[in-house]
């Protein structure tokens, strides 16, 4: 990727996410979506990068935002919720788009229960970040932009 090049990066939220700060706060803590999103702004900044959210309770509008994302963003970092551990659909979109994936999660899902331990996604991604809260999502960002600008043009 030339350095000309201005990347975008989509960065998808799956169901349930909206109520975070809200939601089971001893497992996601006390941060907002909103905040989520403002934190990503601010490090997209930092990067030069520009960053795009979406957030649905929807597997068909997520798998939308995925076909969208064709030729208009170069990664997507994507919490998918619950889809991640069901959605065979969300794993052919992103297979499909070949976009560059980075697959996060706030809560350390192999330190919960047994039926989360299993991604659809990560065989597909390049890299799974879980377990560090909403720093998940920072840390996700960071190492997609540096495999994006380290990839060959």
């Amino acid at each position: 990727m030339s350095s000309e090049t201005s990347l975008s990066i989509l960065v998808l939220h799956g169901p349930n996410l909206n109520l975070l700060g809200m939601r089971e706060p001893l497992i996601y803590g006390s941060v907002s979506l909103n905040d989520i999103n403002e934190l990503l702004l601010e490090a997209g900044k930092i990067l030069g990068v520009k960053v795009s959210s979406f957030q649905s309770n929807h597997e068909g509008a997520l798998i939308d935002a995925i076909h969208h994302a064709l030729g208009k963003h170069q990664g997507i970092l994507i919490n998918a919720g619950a889809y991640t551990h069901t959605s065979i659909a969300i794993r052919d979109a992103l297979s499909a788009v070949k976009v560059p994936t980075v697959e996060v999660h706030l809560s350390n899902i192999y330190q919960r229960e047994s039926f989360r331990h299993h991604s659809y996604i990560a065989p597909i991604a390049i890299g799974q970040i879980s377990g560090f809260g909403a720093q998940s999502y920072r840390l996700g960002l960071h190492a997609l932009v540096d495999y994006l600008t380290k990839a060959p043009d």
